[in-house]
């Protein structure tokens, strides 16, 4: 209900579109304050400072508040960051290019990102908030609809669904937690990541004859393996016979033991020991 009230006022109300040079600019003035003070510490009077607007302009444009300004950019980002990795992929001549230029581009527009690396690095909890449970899915989903559609050029959609997911998370990974063996801003080290592990696993998963549809998501749910066949074991409640599996010499020695016990038997009846 809030989303179309708040489509209802941008209508109503000039220069609160989601285009709008106005709102655009409160909200790259928001970036400018997050990368200096972090989101506890940046106010709308900052922000309001910071675009060269007033107060009221402010709340006309975002009526929420604060709030939905850091909703705004954070929405404003994404799709930014998507159009930059549309422009990749459509330029991608095969899929390791693909692979190499989105990966590439995306890790390298987050490396670059003042306002993320200042919450990284101060606010950690702010940034790993929206990449945990809901948020984190929010993220996902709108990462592989987005990008899906450039692999399937090469693959099923649902499998580059799998592929645009296990990327993203590759890429969230390293932005947050940086290594010095891993840099997948250089596009040799990345190359490298796509040529030796990616592609050969896909075509070797291929090469095996499986369906078209192939899960490589690294943090799915596992399925439980199916129950291996029944066997019957010598003495066992369901063969009632020694098993076939059995090597012929315990098979022999099975059969000895049987006998020597039979022949105890009867020499225990014969002398009246049993009944």
């Amino acid at each position: 209900m809030d989303g179309v009230v708040d489509t209802a006022v941008e209508a109503l109300v000039p220069g609160t579109g989601p285009d709008s040079p106005r709102r655009v600019r409160i909200i790259d003035a928001t970036l400018a304050c997050l990368a200096r003070h972090g989101t506890t510490k940046t106010t709308v009077d900052d922000i309001a400072r910071q675009a060269g607007v007033s107060r009221a302009t402010v709340y006309r444009v975002f009526p929420g508040g604060r709030d939905q300004i850091l909703g705004a950019v954070v929405d404003t980002e994404m799709a930014r960051l998507f159009s930059a990795l549309g422009v990749r992929l459509g330029e991608a001549g095969d899929l390791t290019e693909a692979l190499v230029g989105g990966i590439v581009e995306a890790s390298t527009r987050l490396r670059d990102h003042a306002a993320l690396a200042y919450l990284v690095e101060h606010e950690p909890e702010m940034v790993l908030g929206h990449l945990a449970f809901d948020e984190s899915d929010r993220l996902l989903v709108a990462a592989s609809h987005f990008t899906a559609p450039f692999l399937a050029r090469w693959m099923s959609p649902p499998e580059a669904e799998r592929v645009t997911e296990w990327a993203t998370r590759i890429v969230l990974s390293y932005a947050i937690a940086p290594s010095d063996r891993m840099d997948l801003t250089d596009p040799s080290q990345t190359a490298h990541l796509v040529t030796t592990f990616v592609l050969p696993g896909i075509r070797s998963l291929h090469a095996a004859g499986t369906p078209t549809v192939i899960d490589i998501t690294p943090f799915g749910s596992p399925q439980a393996p199916p129950d291996p066949p029944a066997r019957s074991f010598p003495g066992s409640a369901r063969s009632g016979h020694p098993s076939t599996d059995q090597h012929p010499s315990e098979h022999s020695r099975a059969t000895e033991h049987s006998r020597a016990t039979e022949h105890s038997n009867a020499t225990a009846r014969s002398k009246g020991a049993m009944p």
